[in-house]
């Protein structure tokens, strides 16, 4: 029964991205945290799912371009780790040194959830000219299954092969430095992630924003939340002073030459 659940989250979290979208399921830590409650550990799924949202902070896929699966990587990397021994450090750890491979090598399946729709389209190009609007639906429905197959099957058999024993096979199989190592990765690849994402943004221009966050946590203690908080009402600030053009306003007229009374 848990191994249905996650392949039905599993499931959810990307219609999420590929329908409207309602609760951000395609984001790690939002499918980290259901993977949580779904095993009955919440910490370790919003601990793993944080984590890896952190690292995918400045990833995006663009048009056809291929990048890790990280929510179905947080859903998986909870699922065996809940099911593994230590304290919640040590479950982390787990649950990250499975994740992280997940998500990597769940990008190459992503491609054939990307080209079998292609069948689904041609079809559906056969519905329109034939005029019949419920094949066209169908189709247009049912070409959603080769994107959820890519994620599903491996979630189901990943959580159907997560055994307590399984696990725990598998934690005292893996070497000690490694789960070190994981551990610092964990810590390292939220700043790449943040450097990523200031990468794209425009921090030459807005420089003293960083300064005003680096003050705000580093000497008067306020807490994340309090920061992103701060920056909101920012935001707001800036659209609310920013000068706005009328909507169909003429321009301003131009002056006219001193010499011939002509426009400039």
């Amino acid at each position: 029964m848990t191994a249905i659940l996650l392949t039905i989250w599993a499931i959810i979290c990307i219609f999420d991205i590929l329908g409207p979208t309602v609760i951000m399921g395609f984001r790690p830590l939002i499918a980290g945290t259901g993977a949580g409650l779904i095993v009955g550990d919440l910490n370790l799924g919003m601990a793993v799912g944080a984590t890896l949202e952190l690292t995918a902070l400045g990833v995006y896929t663009y048009g056809g371009a291929t990048i890790p699966d990280y929510q179905t990587g947080a859903i998986i990397g909870t699922a065996l780790a809940a099911a593994g021994a230590g304290d919640l450090a040590a479950k982390t750890a787990t649950g990250l040194a499975i994740g992280l491979p997940a998500a990597v090598l769940l990008a190459s399946l992503d491609p054939i959830g990307r080209f079998l729709p292609t069948f689904w389209i041609h079809r559906a190009d056969g519905y329109a000219a034939e005029g019949n609007s419920g094949g066209l639906s169908l189709m247009h429905w049912t070409a959603f299954i080769p994107w959820a197959a890519v994620r599903a099957i491996p979630t189901f058999l990943a959580a159907l092969a997560g055994s307590t024993t399984t696990v725990q096979n598998l934690q005292n199989a893996i070497p000690k430095e490694f789960v070190l190592g994981m551990t610092l990765v964990g810590a390292i690849l939220p700043a790449v992630g943040f450097a990523m994402l200031l990468k794209i943004m425009p921090v030459g221009r807005y420089w003293y924003m960083l300064l005003i966050g680096f003050v705000l946590f580093a000497y008067l203690k306020v807490p994340l939340l309090g920061i992103a908080l701060f920056g909101l009402a920012i935001a707001f600030l800036f659209e609310t002073l920013r000068p706005r053009t009328a909507v169909g306003s003429a321009p301003p007229p131009t002056p006219a030459s001193p010499v011939s009374g002509e426009a400039v």
